[in-house]
């Protein structure tokens, strides 16, 4: 298989991996609403290796690995690719977990997690963890490559108290990965302060001068297409990806899209309500759900009392039935 990295425009657009929140449910949604001229990388949320190793554990780990027939179907339409990310800090693990995802699923990449700051997932060694541990984490991404044919590229940050981004950085291209998603905070700043472009900048030297032919991405702080296409000509970054941008703006990879009224925003959300009842059922709490609902109920007239309505809401048919009144009314 071709390394699909390779073959994007430039500037490109990723949503970022997040925690219980870039399943397929909210992927398809995504994808759904953008013009795929601006988005043209999805992830899924980030899938440990013990779990998948694990004959118990798989269970509980493997729904964040699910793509349901509807999102597929659309990112094939839309040529939208698909990424799974993996974490843990056993170098036999990723190979193993690289080789089963490549044989089991249709992802068309694999990505290495070296950036989530989380305590829990830091004090056993994981994720920005590797940032200290450069000999080890070479050994993950070259277990990792050595174990598929997908293109296997690194999501990390730039240093754990301080940056470190040249000395970081250079350990990581020695390992030849596809791409690198490069974000511009350090393990300590978690989401706090602003991401340092300068940083990532620096990233894009070391690209340049160790491993050319990587494709390097920024990470943090976008907000808006253009503000990415900006950063993207100012630093010499093949593409940007985006993260939290996407809470402020569900519409922000249709930058020719005009602003969403309530109409479309409670439309959308209703759509996004029967999608997740649909694909999960009980299987997950019905307030993971809600943490979305802040992204569509804002901007219009008692945009705020209909969020506390929707919050206290304890049921699927609760929520319709708020909806269909609200837009019932307009």
């Amino acid at each position: 298989m071709s390394n699909f990295w390779q073959q994007l425009p430039k500037p490109f657009f990723a949503l970022a991996p997040m925690e219980d929140v870039t399943d397929t449910v909210f992927r398809e949604v995504v994808a759904g609403m953008a013009d795929p001229n601006y988005l043209q990388v999805l992830y899924t949320e980030f899938a440990s290796v013990d779990g998948l190793n694990h004959p118990v554990g798989k269970k509980n780990v493997a729904h964040r690995l699910l793509v349901s027939e509807s999102e597929r179907t659309l990112l094939k339409q839309k040529n939208i690719k698909l990424v799974a990310q993996i974490w843990g800090k056993n170098p036999e693990l990723f190979h193993k977990i690289a080789r089963e995802i490549t044989e089991e699923f249709e992802f068309d990449g694999i990505d290495v997690n070296m950036g989530c700051p989380v305590k829990k997932v830091v004090k056993n060694g994981c994720c920005s963890a590797l940032i200290d541990q450069p000999e080890q984490a070479k050994e993950i991404i070259l277990a990792t490559k050595e174990a598929t044919y997908l293109p296997v590229s690194v999501k990390t940050r730039t240093g754990i108290r301080i940056h470190e981004t040249e000395r970081w950085m250079t350990s990581i291209m020695e390992t030849r990965p596809a791409a690198v998603v490069l974000h511009g905070r350090t393990q300590k700043q978690q989401s706090d302060g602003l991401a340092s472009w300068e940083e990532i900048g620096k990233g894009v030297a070391i690209r340049n001068r160790l491993s050319p032919e990587t494709i390097f991405l920024g990470n943090g702080d976008v907000n808006s297409v253009a503000q990415g296409v900006e950063l993207t000509e100012k630093y010499g970054l093949d593409g940007i990806m985006v993260g939290r941008g996407i809470f402020h703006n569900p519409w922000i990879f249709q930058p020719n899209h005009p602003i969403p009224q309530k109409e479309e925003k409670l439309s959308r959300l209703l759509f996004h309500t029967q999608l997740f009842e649909k694909i999960w059922g009980s299987g997950k709490s019905i307030n993971i759900l809600k943490r979305f609902y802040k992204i569509y109920t804002n901007d219009f007239t008692d945009a705020a009392k209909l969020r506390v309505h929707l919050m206290d809401a304890r049921s699927y048919e609760e929520i319709y039935l708020i909806l269909q009144n609200e837009l019932k009314n307009q």
